[in-house]
């Protein structure tokens, strides 16, 4: 790969497969490129060249998602988007974008798709407790469900326990119809869904019958201690100051601790949320990340992070 002057900068693509996958159906990747910078492209043969004021930034997503491909991942237009939102932030695509978590019953790899995530993952792989805060759509939950699957099968621990608050909607779990798991399964459903997602249904009724999974209401944490687990606690944005101590407080030898919440949809009785200002008062613990994910950590449809940032627009941050 060599660039020349300081307006055209020439890649040579070592490989016809690699080109192909490169442009995309009818260079629709190049398009994206010459939409997002001011450049022009051509493509001819084995080498693209850019000329214009970003040559040289639209250069580097290219040379970043050639590594990409080189590692056996395909890439899609949103590949493409967030490779050119990571290039302008000074990062590098291809250390986010080919960083296997887990690889599904499906045979489907698991991997960040933004820098932001990256950093989560690389968190809860380095702490005992990761907190983990964003909108909607950021993969929060999901991630930590990959990465309790991952310790669990390679035997980093012996379980995986799933556990939520259940204030929703102004509903009590006595209120409810059924025994306790009917009662829990509507607040535990995503974190169900997502373990579908990585294990599959014959998995998962596996993983429940030797109880290597195990599901909860914050309320039942009180009085006990859990080591040897993964152990993900979601929607915290909806627990009391008083239940978060009581949770971080039960944390026991071999145990580690993902703690997921969106900061913007507090539904716990009078605000009093355990979650704002956590960060405050534990920042400097040995052990402990806090990672805020934002909008450009979006991954569902685009329109999404729209919302997203249209309701940030309009409210005040979150406070740590």
């Amino acid at each position: 790969m060599a660039s020349s002057m300081a307006s055209t900068v020439r890649i040579s693509v070592p490989g016809n497969h690699l080109m192909v996958g490169l442009l995309g159906e009818r260079d629709a990747y190049l398009r994206v490129l010459e939409k997002s910078f001011d450049v022009v492209v051509h493509a001819r043969g084995n080498e693209i060249s850019f000329d214009g004021p970003d040559a040289e930034a639209a250069g580097s997503v290219v040379r970043e998602l050639v590594l990409v491909l080189e590692r056996g991942q395909a890439i899609e237009a949103a590949t493409v988007r967030r490779a050119i939102e990571m290039v302008r932030a000074n990062e590098r695509p291809s250390e986010v974008l080919t960083d296997r978590i887990f690889t599904t019953s499906r045979g489907k790899a698991v991997r960040p798709k933004t820098s932001g995530q990256k950093r989560y993952i690389d968190a809860i792989r380095s702490n005992i407790i990761t907190f983990g805060v964003g909108p909607a759509g950021t993969g929060k939950s999901w991630l930590a469900v990959a990465m309790a699957v991952q310790a669990l099968q390679s035997k980093e621990v012996d379980r995986i326990l799933l556990t939520r608050p259940a204030v929703e909607a102004g509903e009590r779990l006595g209120y409810l119809p059924g025994d306790l798991m009917s009662k829990v399964d509507p607040y535990l459903r995503p974190l169900y869904d997502a373990l579908h997602d990585m294990v599959g249904a014959e998995g998962m009724a596996k993983m429940f019958e030797k109880n290597a999974v195990e599901v909860a209401p914050l309320a039942f944490m009180r009085g006990r201690t859990l080591n040897d687990s993964f152990i993900i606690l979601d929607e915290a944005q909806n627990t009391t100051p008083e239940q978060m101590k009581m949770f971080l407080t039960r944390i026991g030898f071999n145990a580690r601790v993902v703690v997921t919440g969106d900061q913007s949809q507090v539904d716990v009785q009078g605000g009093r949320s355990g979650l704002k200002g956590i960060w405050g008062i534990l920042e400097g613990i040995e052990g402990m990340a806090y990672v805020e994910l934002g909008s450009k950590d979006v991954v569902r449809h685009r329109i999404v992070q729209d919302i997203v940032n249209a309701y940030a627009r309009f409210e005040d941050p979150p406070l740590r």
